[in-house]
């Protein structure tokens, strides 16, 4: 393969996506040692807060440890060289939370919404631009639409203000060649960066993250050991050399990145995710990935198999911000088992 040597941008959701494997439970330390490495291994964006986003610590989906504020002060600290981002979907926070994120420092904002729902970005990705920081719009459980549909709410976020727009695979329900049609898609509908967010359910993230470069993705995410909900994201310290190796540049010191994934190992996780037959089930199912442990309990609540769980989630199509539908789908299958 010939090298491209297109650059591009990785972004680092490392404490922010891993708060969902330990409850939002990070504390000021391992934010800002982990900070600190990633600033050090030249990352370019470090993504900081609750799993679920600015304003969404709650009963629903979690308390976190600290508040968002505790988490950015902490980290915009550590971060010398690197640009900090937040994330908000708006089912759980504000224009006043977005605010509050940029006086912290945030220099990049990103609008999270359901992948056929990018209208509900435009308010507050004009705030984000009225602040001064940088506006980003992504959408997730993004295998739900198909590539045109995505690539026609990609244009609209353009419209409304996103500087970079993309797609989350929020269930870690691609292949390469479903990421390759979808970022072709959107990257000729738009004029902006295209963001590819992976996971790894399927044990396909670093491939499909390396076929979103090839189509034409220009910010890839990432995080340290995968460190994420279910089988985790798309493995940083993997990908980059990988990118790399391809002909990509990416500006980040390559040893020491491997460092700050060896810290995050000892210091933010019980252990790095795994594959688990759970996440497999989530990954084929098209289910959240963050779903996992809240399937699990109700499952084992309910006396009934974690796989039917998890396929009856996905021919219902629920979406993150559904949570409440998991025990009552559990309650049905075990009354349709009983019916038998």
């Amino acid at each position: 393969m010939t090298p491209s040597r297109t650059p591009l941008v990785i972004h680092d959701p490392t404490l922010r996506d891993g708060q969902h494997a330990v409850r939002h439970q990070l504390d000021r330390d391992q934010i800002r040692s982990y900070a600190a490495a990633a600033d050090a291994a030249r990352i370019p964006v470090v993504e900081i807060g609750h799993g679920n986003g600015l304003g969404a610590s709650s009963y629903q989906v979690g308390h976190g440890r600290l508040s968002d504020d505790e988490m950015l002060s902490t980290a915009r600290e550590a971060l010398a060289h690197s640009r900090m981002a937040v994330l908000m979907a708006p089912a759980w926070g504000t224009s006043a939370d977005l605010a509050n994120a940029v006086r912290r420092g945030a220099d990049i904002a990103r609008m999270a919404v359901h992948c056929t729902e990018a209208s509900a970005t435009e308010r507050h990705l004009g705030v984000i631009r009225e602040l001064g920081a940088e506006a980003q719009g992504v959408l997730m459980m993004s295998h739900m639409a198909a590539p045109g549909e995505l690539a026609e709410q990609c244009a609209l976020m353009v419209a409304y203000g996103a500087q970079a727009v993309g797609i989350m695979d929020s269930a870690g329900h691609y292949l390469p060649d479903d990421v390759t049609a979808r970022i072709t898609a959107i990257t000729a509908a738009v004029d902006v960066p295209v963001i590819f967010h992976g996971h790894n359910n399927l044990g396909m993230a670093v491939a499909n993250s390396v076929a979103a470069a090839g189509a034409g993705a220009r910010v890839i995410d990432a995080c340290a050991r995968g460190f994420g909900a279910g089988a985790g994201n798309t493995q940083l310290e993997v990908l980059v050399p990988v990118l790399e190796r391809l002909g990509h540049p990416t500006g980040i010191d390559v040893r020491l990145l491997a460092d700050a994934a060896d810290l995050a190992e000892r210091t933010l996780m019980p252990a790095p995710p795994t594959i688990d037959s759970s996440s497999l089930a989530s990954g084929l199912a098209g289910v959240f990935s963050g779903f996992k442990k809240p399937v699990l309990e109700a499952a084992t609540l309910e006396g009934i198999h974690p796989w039917d769980l998890f396929h009856e989630l996905g021919r219902r199509q629920i979406i993150a911000g559904q949570e409440d539908v998991i025990p009552d789908a559990a309650r049905s299958l075990k009354a349709q088992e009983a019916c038998r």
